[in-house]
């Protein structure tokens, strides 16, 4: 069993590149690698979004191109003013309003960005997201709706490889 901690440890603690690392991994590897990295600095500018539904399966590739192109391609961050917008629809509407803050991960208390939808969105009121930096310019999201975690994500700043 040791053996096998060791060897999650290392893999998830093993700086993912692109959106492509982390949907190899499963849930468990995407939720060491997120308790293992630093909330880093709330990200500016156009994010380009990834949907990591079914992390690790065959089916995580297909899902997160049809989400891309047809759901949600990422968030529009203004630092100034602490808020985001989602971009939506294969039109990139901008859209579902989020606060943009750092606090105390719901994971396990350390520090994280937060993207909180509680005070500005009717329609994800019940949505919290928080972001970690996993590697250069790549932050993983975990999505909490209700206060029970549901999903993961990635962000990257557009223009960044």
């Amino acid at each position: 069993m040791a053996g096998m901690f060791t060897l999650l440890h290392r893999r998830a603690s093993a700086q993912p590149r692109t959106e492509a690392d982390l949907l190899r991994l499963g849930n468990v590897l995407l939720d060491e690698l997120f308790r293992a990295s630093p909330a880093g600095p709330v990200p500016m500018g156009r994010m380009r979004g990834t949907l990591l539904a079914f992390p690790g399966s065959r089916a995580a590739r297909p899902i997160a191109a049809f989400a891309r192109a047809l759901l949600w391609q990422g968030k529009v961050v203004d630092a100034e003013q602490t808020s985001l917008k989602n971009l939506v629809t294969p039109l990139r509407l901008r859209a579902i309003k989020a606060a943009v803050s750092t606090a105390a991960s719901w994971v396990d208390g350390d520090p994280t960005v937060l993207i909180d939808y509680s005070r500005t969105s009717r329609v994800a009121g019940m949505v919290r997201d928080e972001i970690r930096l996993v590697g250069p310019g790549l932050y993983l999201g975990v999505v909490w709706m209700w206060r029970r975690r549901v999903g993961w994500f990635a962000l990257r700043p557009q223009g960044t490889k």
